[in-house]
């Protein structure tokens, strides 16, 4: 009678919901310090990561310009160089092609990383959140032990009362 009066949902539903949802505070406790780590860490590279990406945004600039320019760029190409710029030797080409791709995804995870920078200021707010809906899945815990334990006595009693 109990089974068919219940329905589908079980009573240990929402304890295994409770359940998942401290499973993710612990590794989101987890987490923060190492992302905390890692801002710290890239804030303060962030002096030196502002003057590089000013270079890398001048070099694009002048990249683009160069494109632009396209026709004058292929009769440039075309002529014989005439020292009218540095000469690269030959062994040196593969590393600036190395490095113009390290530029790259470099450009690609700034925005990630001024994105954890500006995160930092909203960590106490989101800790003491965390806190409270910790406290409050606790409580919850706690009052779902006790309807536990009140339907297992319930059931009890009436397998007292079909039996007799």
């Amino acid at each position: 009678t109990l089974d068919l009066t219940c329905g589908k949902t079980s009573c240990f539903a929402k304890f295994a919901e409770m359940e998942k949802k401290a499973n993710m505070q612990a590794e989101i406790s987890e987490v923060q310090p190492v992302l905390l780590s890692v801002t710290i860490d890239s804030t303060l590279q962030f002096h030196f990561v502002g003057k590089k990406c000013k270079m890398l945004q001048d070099m694009n600039r002048h990249l683009e310009a160069v494109l632009k320019n396209e026709k004058a760029l292929k009769k440039r190409l075309i002529k014989p160089r005439c020292q009218d710029s540095l000469p690269i030797e030959a062994t040196f080409h593969k590393y600036i092609v190395q490095l113009l791709s390290e530029a790259v995804t470099f450009i690609e995870k700034l925005e990630s990383h001024l994105q954890a920078v500006r995160t930092i200021p909203q960590m106490p707010n989101m800790i003491k959140n965390m806190d409270t809906a910790l406290a409050k899945t606790e409580v919850l815990v706690i009052e779902l032990e006790e309807l536990a334990d009140q339907i297992l006595k319930w059931r009890d009693v009436q397998k007292q009362v079909y039996s007799d």
